[in-house]
């Protein structure tokens, strides 16, 4: 086997592939337990994740799209290794470096950061998201998406992952398809998150449907849509406007806990 793609909860996602092992948006809190969103803000969380943190293989990287307490918990700060590189916005490799995690990398948007192993190197490219509208967006913490390239060793690119990160459809996304044409994999967090119940803070099922149109993965995998008490769109609501879309042959609903086999271009249904 190539390599393997496991949703463990929320926005968690565990990638192997090609001797590389990265982790997405860590949140490791239990069912019960309260996320800091800011501001006095929090969600509880209505499910434990698939995988306990100490059971985590060794990690190569962590890609964190923001600094958010249902992207990067308390559970995750104590029990993560310092030594990890954490690949996220500069404004939280900054919190991140105060906080121990020296090796962590901030990049803006469009910039690359490579990481080389015995098989080849993945690029992790930086990608336009936005979080809220208007005012609110300043209130929230910075967010990336991130474009993950897995190279062999003749550099040669075998597999193209998307993660959308926290994001609302929005026309700085349009860039993304045309820098990126041929994805073959694409990772997007839905739910419909409102804070305060009205302001909505990531896409919603409609929204979701239209961002597969525009990205146009070969393959979907939808995260990030019930794990919280501030989601207000659930996955049926996405499945539905992907119906009508006529998209559903690009979609691939996981489990929690779910592990799919990664090939070169493409996963395995």
């Amino acid at each position: 086997m190539k390599g393997s793609l496991q949703f463990i909860g929320n926005a968690t996602v565990l990638i192997r592939y090609n001797g590389f092992t990265l982790l997405t948006d860590p949140n490791f809190l239990h069912r019960g337990q309260l996320a800091y969103l800011g501001y006095g803000l929090a969600s509880r969380r209505l499910a434990d994740p698939a995988v306990e943190i100490e059971d985590l293989p060794p990690l190569d990287a962590v890609v964190l799209s923001h600094m958010h307490g249902d992207h990067w918990d308390r559970v995750a700060r104590r029990g993560l290794d310092k030594a990890t590189p954490i690949i996220t916005t500069t404004a939280a490799a900054g919190r991140l470096r105060r906080g121990g995690f020296r090796a962590s990398v901030g990049l803006e948007e469009w910039q690359q950061h490579e990481l080389r192993g015995p098989g080849g190197l993945v690029k992790i490219t930086a990608l336009p998201a936005k979080h809220a509208t208007g005012l609110a967006e300043a209130l929230l913490p910075p967010v990336i998406g991130t474009m993950l390239e897995f190279c062999n060793r003749d550099e040669r690119v075998e597999l193209t992952m998307h993660i959308s990160g926290d994001t609302l459809l929005d026309r700085r996304l349009d860039a993304i398809p045309r820098r990126f044409p041929d994805i073959d994999l694409a990772v997007v967090h839905l739910g419909g998150t409102k804070l305060l119940g009205t302001l909505l803070v990531t896409m919603d099922g409609e929204q979701g449907a239209a961002w597969v149109d525009l990205i146009h993965p070969h393959t979907v995998v939808p995260v990030h849509y019930d794990d919280y008490t501030v989601f207000s769109s659930p996955l049926d609501d996405f499945r539905h406007h992907i119906e009508q879309a006529g998209l559903s042959g690009n979609v691939v609903y996981l489990e929690k806990g779910e592990i799919r086999e990664l090939a070169p271009h493409h996963l395995v249904r």
